[in-house]
C-alpha cells in the first residue's frame, strides 16, 4: 500500500500545474506504483486470484489512460514513458 507521504511526493514529481491531482501523468504514475506493488504481492502469493483480476483491471486503466495521451499530446505521452520507465 502507498504511504500518504509516497503519494504526495509522487503527485509532486508527476503534476502538471501547481495544484494539480489528476491530470493523466499523476493517475499513470500512482497506479504504475500500484501495479508494482501487487506485482510483487502476487509473486509471493500465487493463488490470490481476486488480487490478480485487480492487476489486470489496473493494467487496463493505465492502458487506456496512455492511449488517450498519445492521441492528445505525443509529447507528453513520451515525457512519462521515459519517467516511469514503461515499454512502449
Amino acid at each position: 500500500m502507498l504511504t500518504a507521504e509516497a503519494k504526495a511526493g509522487m503527485i509532486k514529481d508527476h503534476r502538471v500545474h501547481e495544484a494539480d491531482t489528476g491530470s493523466p501523468e499523476v493517475q499513470i504514475a500512482l497506479l504504475t506504483a500500484r501495479i508494482q506493488e501487487l506485482t510483487e504481492h502476487l509473486r509471493d502469493n500465487k493463488k490470490d486470484h481476486a488480487a490478480r483480476r485487480g492487476l489486470l483491471k489496473m493494467v487496463a486503466r493505465r492502458t487506456s489512460l496512455l492511449k488517450y495521451l498519445t492521441r492528445t499530446d505525443s509529447a507528453r505521452y513520451k515525457n512519462i514513458i521515459a519517467k516511469l520507465g514503461l515499454r512502449k
